[in-house]
């Protein structure tokens, strides 16, 4: 993982620290909640979120706090509190040093884990045998004795399930109750009242030495198929992480071999025998890499000898390998195929694009949707209810219930009987459940119906399922959308597009493919000094290379095919999404050349005759950008400019507006452009909001919010950022500028504009699986807890015992991490039932 240990917040405020900490020992919603609690308690902390199925914490500093004083602190903290846990380092060696040392002991933590089980299922097979040699009349020396049972039960406790009861009883002991201390205090409840029977057999209590042997075996089973279910949810984020190259080659440059034509092609840099293996977090910006065929690409760089195919499946999904020439940018983790390439370093550390992917992904599971808000709080107070509700399950049937109903004594006594002397199944779920049997049994005493049905609430209370509700699906789903070009910030984002009716497309490099070319050059008739449109285009370019605008780069890049010299000029002076002006020597004297939209040059007291109008109109409804050009105040002509429509562009807002969403286009162009441009895109008129200028954007999207709509806005430019941040959802493309891609909720790492449509299905279907989940967990709680309870023990003869109830708590966690799989199954399953038709539609003419 490349997220630092000490970072600074992306907020407003510079002075804002984030630490990040990787911490072991949480089980369940409650281990989590105890964890940010002793966080948030801590001075200096501002808040804390806690991630169960990657153990990560995220912890934001105070203003002002220092946060190396914290880093000390709270590993510490939690350590004592029985949560071990270490603050990962800022640099690159200790960070990996650090993980690996992690890995090794949650490696120790699972084999430990699986050494219990084989412990704790050997044990229950003897005490099985022990009941069936009873059943079925065959005396096997020592194992239907009671005293042998308890020595079982006693092993049990002692050695598969000691750091259980051990974890349960010192989170109790803190203050800090967990899944662990349900289990812990029902087994050793059955355990000692069993104990008691068997020391005085006055009572006349039954021995149910079998049922902490059941519980613990179940409940180890059940947290094993966990695990691993857990790891198969977050490998797909674990092999993100494995993208990360360790090693880089090195390489030198001797010099410089000399090009016919320096203006257009670079000089061929000759490489210096001999490469050098460095570690890639030791690599600098400027530096220059080998990458030999069939190797990762370690580092972000720019090709500057060599061409290869480039696989970068890795990254965005993307399957079709992409030729990389000189002046292409690669990305780290992507795999060179088939040729040498020497690159030059552009990005390192956590500035290149897989660190940014994956630190992306990371932010977005730490970040919770409000749907588990509720959940979290009540899993806060979840292990004080489950107690509590216990407590009031043995004063109801030992001071009331039973005089109430007396006769529940027999139907105990018989499902004991029932249950002590025949097999309990690997699914002993049906017998607990099913009615009294006639078997001669004795009744059972008030104490120990009344102790065994709050061992059964005790035990069969879930609050892992709650914790694990939202964290598993976010996982699956999170990183099965990286895998697809698809980055979504976190779970809120999710509960903002289901609710999203009106998406809103900028125009320029977002529908259009963002490579604009010059298609039309009109020289204003009757000039006392006519140009010819070589000059226009050669002054027009002059101007423009002193600006980044797609439509400048057009020009500049027009008069460089037609061969023209760029002429010398100065006093260049910008205004975003209206024009440029500048100083230009035409005929050995400075001239004052301004290029922009109709306004820009009515700003500058430049007036445009009829035939201006007339002929940009022309231009305009053929879909084109209009650019106006004045010289000394003087209109001497345009250019149009054209810039073809994404070749999914058509069908996927088409797909959109089929699903019921408002599809709206927002653009800086003359409306007779925009026009043209929505009626190729299959736009009503009344869905164009034209000539806007770059900084009311954002007032477009809040004046669809003021009527009640809500917003999605997709985009990727700089002047894009402040709308997609006032959009309820934004949503960048990957090729855009880094301000648009770190103002965005969603971020389409493969530039098509069919991934918005993929991106709001797997949204939904992320969110749909949470609230499966949730409904799930609590619908399992709220209906196990009355049973375990016996509400239905009157009426319907129904006695849950301590191992069943365990069994049926494993399981609910269990189907909460299955159910979360499955998203890769409806993800791959939406993608075939929704295709995108690659179309290419074409503006009219």
């Amino acid at each position: 993982m490349l997220t630092s240990a000490i970072v600074s917040s992306t907020s407003a405020s510079p002075t804002v620290q984030t630490l990040t900490l990787d911490i072991t020992g949480m089980k369940c919603a409650g281990c989590v909640k105890a964890v940010e609690r002793k966080l948030a308690q801590q001075p200096g902390v501002q808040s804390a979120c806690v991630n169960l199925v990657t153990e990560v914490a995220t912890v934001t500093c105070e203003p002002e706090t220092d946060p190396e004083g914290l880093a000390q602190v709270l590993p510490q903290i939690l350590t004592q509190s029985g949560f071990p846990s270490q603050v990962r380092q800022s640099n690159s060696p200790s960070l990996q040093a650090g993980l690996a040392d992690l890995a090794n002991l949650r490696q120790a933590q699972a084999q430990r884990q699986r050494r219990d089980l084989i412990v704790a299922i050997g044990l229950l097979l003897v005490s099985t045998i022990g009941h069936v040699s009873q059943t079925i009349g065959i005396a096997i020396p020592g194992l239907g004795n009671d005293g042998f049972h308890a020595g079982l039960a006693a092993a049990a406790l002692l050695v598969p399930g000691r750091a259980l009861v051990w974890d349960g009883l010192k989170s109790l002991w803190h203050g800090a109750p967990t899944m662990n201390t349900l289990i812990g205090l029902g087994a050793l409840t059955a355990f000692l009242t069993s104990l008691v029977a068997l020391i005085n057999p006055t009572l006349g209590w039954e021995c149910f030495f079998d049922e902490p042997v059941m519980l613990i075996g179940f409940i180890l089973l059940g947290r094993t198929l966990e695990q691993q279910a857990r790891h198969r949810a977050a490998a797909s984020f674990q092999s993100l992480l494995a993208l990360q190259p360790r090693i880089a080659r090195l390489v030198k440059v001797q010099g410089f071999s000399p090009s016919q034509d320096q203006r257009d092609q670079p000089q061929t840099p000759t490489i210096a025998p001999g490469a050098i293996e460095v570690p890639v977090e030791h690599l600098r910006v400027g530096e220059w890499v080998q990458v030999l065929p069939g190797e990762q690409v370690p580092i972000d760089g720019e090709i500057l000898l060599g061409e290869s195919t480039i696989d970068e499946s890795m990254l965005t999904g993307e399957s079709v390998p992409v030729v990389k020439r000189i002046g292409d940018s690669v990305s780290a983790g992507t795999l060179n195929q088939s040729g040498a390439i020497v690159l030059q370093v552009t990005h390192t550390g956590e500035n290149t694009t897989l660190a940014r992917i994956i630190q992306l992904v990371e932010t977005a599971q730490t970040r919770k949707a409000p749907i588990q808000q509720l959940a979290d709080t009540v899993a806060g107070y979840f292990t004080y209810g489950v107690m509590a509700l216990a407590g009031l399950t043995f004063l109801f049937w030992f001071f009331l219930g039973l005089h109430w109903w007396p006769e529940v004594l027999n139907y105990g006594g018989q499902m004991s009987h029932q249950m002590s002397h025949q097999m309990p199944h690997p699914l002993p779920l049906p017998e607990a459940l099913a009615p009294a049997s006639t078997l001669p049994s004795h009744p059972l005493s008030p104490l120990l119906l009344s102790l065994k049905l709050t061992i059964a609430v005790l035990v069969i209370a879930c609050p892992c399922a709650l914790g694990l509700a939202t964290p598993t699906a976010l996982l699956v789903g999170s990183s099965l959308g990286a895998e697809n070009g698809l980055l979504i910030r976190g779970g809120d984002v999710l509960e903002r597009v289901r609710t999203l009716d009106t998406i809103v497309f900028d125009k320029t490099g977002t529908v259009t493919q963002g490579q604009p070319t010059v298609t039309d050059i009109i020289v204003a008739p009757q000039l006392a000094q006519p140009y010819t449109t070589d000059q226009l285009l050669q002054m027009a370019a002059s101007v423009e290379q002193g600006t980044t605008h797609p439509l400048a780069t057009a020009i500049v890049q027009t008069a460089k095919n037609q061969g023209l010299d760029l002429l010398s000029a100065s006093e260049f002076r910008t205004q975003a999404g209206a024009g440029v002006i500048a100083q230009v020597d035409l005929a050995g004297r400075r001239s004052c050349v301004l290029l922009g939209n109709a306004d820009w040059l009515n700003q500058h007291q430049v007036t445009l005759p009829p035939d201006a109008h007339a002929q940009a109109a022309t231009v305009a409804h053929q879909g084109k950008t209009i650019v106006h050009m004045a010289i000394e105040q003087q209109w001497v002509g345009l250019f149009g400019i054209q810039d073809p429509l994404r070749p999914d562009a058509q069908d996927s807002l088409q797909t959109l507006q089929r699903e019921g969403l408002r599809v709206m286009l927002l653009t800086g162009d003359r409306r007779e452009t925009a026009q043209a441009v929505a009626q190729a895109l299959g736009l009503a008129s009344d869905q164009v909001i034209a000539e806007v200028k770059p900084e009311e954007k954002s007032h477009a999207i809040a004046a669809l919010q003021a009527q009640g709509y809500r917003v999605g806005m997709v985009g990727d430019g700089i002047n894009d950022a402040p709308a997609l941040a006032q959009a309820d959802v934004g949503i960048a493309l990957q090729s855009g500028t880094e301000v648009a891609a770190e103002t965005a909720s969603l971020v389409l790492m493969r530039d098509r504009l069919s991934d918005v449509v993929l991106a709001l299905h797997l949204s939904r279907q992320i969110l749909g699986t949470i609230r499966q989940n949730l409904v799930w967990a609590f619908g399992y709680n709220a209906v196990s807890i009355p049973i375990a309870a016996g509400v239905f023990l009157p009426q319907f003869r129904i006695l849950l015992s301590p191992g069943s109830a365990g069994f049926l708590m494993a399981l609910s966690s269990i189907s909460v991490v299955l159910n979360s799989l499955l998203l890769r199954w409806h993800f791959n399953r939406i993608s075939i039932e929704s295709p995108i038709r690659q179309s290419k539609p074409s503006l009219p003419n």
